[in-house]
């Protein structure tokens, strides 16, 4: 365990600085994931969702669009509830990549 100074961002700030390429980071913070992707690693949400060099400009986009748009009162709400679903797509997500960055690239 890793304890860093409070504050915003403290936490997410030593992942990306001490991520390395070929980690995995489990997080559904999309800016974070954003910022380790850069870094060559890959991130994994709660819900299964991977972000990879392949799709994070969209999730990030995507993510941006819909802040704009619950802060403009234009969308409310948040996901939905997390639920069986969710965790057996995250352990099958988790299962695939675990796989696959210990065999390497290729």
């Amino acid at each position: 365990m890793i304890k860093v100074d409070g504050g915003f961002d403290k936490a997410d700030d030593y992942i990306a600085e001490h991520v390395t390429a070929g980690d995995l980071v489990i997080t559904s913070d999309v800016p974070l994931a954003s910022r380790i992707v850069e870094r060559g690693a890959t991130g994994l949400s709660n819900r299964g969702e991977v972000f990879d060099s392949r799709n994070i400009a969209d999730k990030l986009s995507t993510r941006n669009l819909m802040q704009e748009l619950r802060s403009g009162g234009a969308v409310s709400g948040g996901p939905p509830p997390f639920g069986e679903s969710e965790k057996r797509d995250f352990a099958n997500a988790l299962d695939r990549l675990v796989s696959k960055l210990a065999t390497g690239p290729g």
